[in-house]
């Protein structure tokens, strides 16, 4: 998993209007559960940049005055007009145990149903799976080079090592389409 740093500050008031009294200054209320106790904490909202729109699996590293935690994203809420965060959920790593969460996939190769003319569709973007934080990959590859015209390849087709795979095995990750051109010269 790739690495980010979150620097905020506990909070001492809990409520609706605290919260939004911070997020008015420029600050997401979050919150760290997981470990012995919850922690309640605020951060400055650029800070949570990388971890919403970049696609990967961060390793975050809490330091919440001076105290320091690893945890993983967990949760996050949208203003649901304006699409601006303004809340976030981290779940405590604690070594030996297991975490759950999503993973990107990453198609790789060239299917041989695209050469002849087919449609690529990836229908699944991240998988989740669950594991031991050292043993989560960045992203899960899928090699599509034998998929022809109409095949599709699902999730029960991947090998997953040292970590366990919860998106159900007869979920598709990606078919070729046949173009509407290419149906009736097909049976020929």
């Amino acid at each position: 998993m790739k690495k980010h740093e979150i620097v905020g500050f506990k909070r001492a008031n809990l409520g609706k209007t605290e919260a939004q009294e911070l997020r008015s200054q420029g600050y997401i209320p979050s919150v760290l559960y997981g470990g012995g106790e919850q922690v309640h904490f605020y951060a400055p909202a650029m800070l949570y940049r990388d971890l919403l729109f970049l696609p990967d699996v961060f390793n975050v590293t809490l330091n919440i005055e001076g105290d320091i935690y690893n945890a993983i994203l967990q949760e996050k809420q949208f203003h649901p007009v304006n699409d601006s965060l303004i809340h976030a959920d981290f779940l405590q790593i604690v070594p030996g145990k297991e975490i759950k969460v999503e993973v990107p996939v990453k198609l790789t190769g060239t299917s041989a149903g695209v050469i002849k003319g087919g449609k690529m569709n990836q229908k699944l973007r991240k998988l989740r799976v669950q594991g031991l934080a050292e043993n989560i990959p960045d992203f899960v590859e899928v090699d599509v080079t034998d998929l022809d015209l109409g095949k599709s390849v699902k999730v029960g087709a991947i090998k997953a090592e040292n970590f366990v795979i919860l998106s159900a095995p007869s979920n598709p990750i990606a078919s070729v389409e046949i173009p509407r051109a290419l149906r009736g010269t097909l049976g020929k």
